[in-house]
């Protein structure tokens, strides 16, 4: 083979896998531009709809926790059926958010997860009580929404 086709193919063979790469990152950038703008015009997007517009209420409460009832109960070592009483629930997260303090070598991360799964459990409850006596209004969460204290 002579010197000057071999470079032609090594040319060649350079400007496809180029080519291909270049065009494989523009799709992923204009995927990313996409995802950007959605979550820019309506925050995160949820799971998808009812077929009459409506998202299932256990969706919801996964998507403001960020916790399944699964995770949640793994968490807090309870069982998601039959879904446990308020007292069941503080008893456990207090228990707990005891033992994952970082004063006392725990962890933070362990500690917010923890916490995340009491509001997880408390959503729950509180929706439990809403279906089943829709004229009483749930109790308030107390500092639910105040985060895992530091």
């Amino acid at each position: 083979m002579s010197l000057p086709k071999v470079i032609a193919q090594v040319v060649l063979t350079g400007a496809q896998i180029f080519g291909r790469a270049f065009a494989d990152a523009y799709k992923q950038a204009a995927a990313n531009a996409a995802r950007q703008s959605a979550s820019a015009s309506g925050g995160p997007q949820r799971g998808p709809a009812n077929a009459d517009g409506s998202t299932n209420v256990t969706d919801d409460l996964t998507f403001k926790t960020g916790l399944t009832l699964d995770e949640a109960a793994n968490i807090l070592n309870l069982k998601k059926e039959p879904l446990p009483t308020q007292d069941e629930v503080l008893a456990r997260y207090e228990t707990m958010f005891k033992q994952n303090d970082p004063e006392k070598g725990g962890s933070w991360y362990l500690q917010a997860k923890v916490f995340r799964a009491r509001e997880r459990f408390d959503l729950e409850l509180a929706e439990a009580l809403k279906v089943s006596n829709p004229n009483v209004e749930p109790p308030a969460g107390g500092d639910a929404g105040a985060g895992p204290k530091a």
